[in-house]
C-alpha cells in the first residue's frame, strides 16, 4: 500500500477523526455540579462533552430525545449496578436528573429504545 493517494486520504481520515475529538467541549463545573449533556438518538447518544478524566461528584444529566419516538435514560453505578436515575422521554423532550458518581464510575443506557451500555470509568 504505497499509493500515495490512499496515504494521504488515510491521513485526512484521521486528522478528521482527532479535530472531532479536539472539539468535544469540556464538562462544565458550577457550584460542585458537572453538567453533561446527552442526545439520543435511534440506538445511540452523543455526548457534547468530553467523558474522557471525570472525577467522582455530583453530575447533573441533561437528555434529549432525539430519537423520533419514546426512548428512556437509565443510569447505574458501573461495579455495583445500582439504579442511580431512570426516566422515560417523549419525542423532542429534554429531562435532566442529579446523581452522585462514586470512584466505581458508572454506566448508562436507553432501556426503551435499546442502545448498548456506555460505560463510564471516574479517577479518583
Amino acid at each position: 500500500m504505497n499509493n500515495p493517494i490512499i496515504r494521504l486520504l488515510g491521513f485526512g481520515m484521521l486528522a478528521l477523526t482527532l479535530s472531532a475529538v479536539a472539539f468535544a467541549d469540556t464538562p462544565v463545573t458550577e457550584d460542585g455540579v458537572t453538567t453533561i449533556h446527552l442526545d439520543q438518538y435511534n440506538g445511540y447518544f452523543a455526548a457534547e462533552e468530553t467523558l474522557a478524566g471525570l472525577e467522582p461528584g455530583t453530575y447533573e444529566f441533561v437528555v434529549t430525545n432525539k430519537a423520533g419516538k419514546v426512548a428512556g435514560f437509565q443510569v447505574q453505578s458501573l461495579e455495583s449496578r445500582e439504579q442511580l436515575t431512570m426516566f422515560p422521554l417523549e419525542p423532542g423532550e429534554t429531562k435532566s436528573s442529579r446523581v452522585e458518581i462514586s470512584s466505581e464510575g458508572f454506566r448508562y443506557r436507553c432501556p426503551i429504545n435499546p442502545t448498548p451500555w456506555y460505560e463510564v470509568g471516574v479517577s479518583g
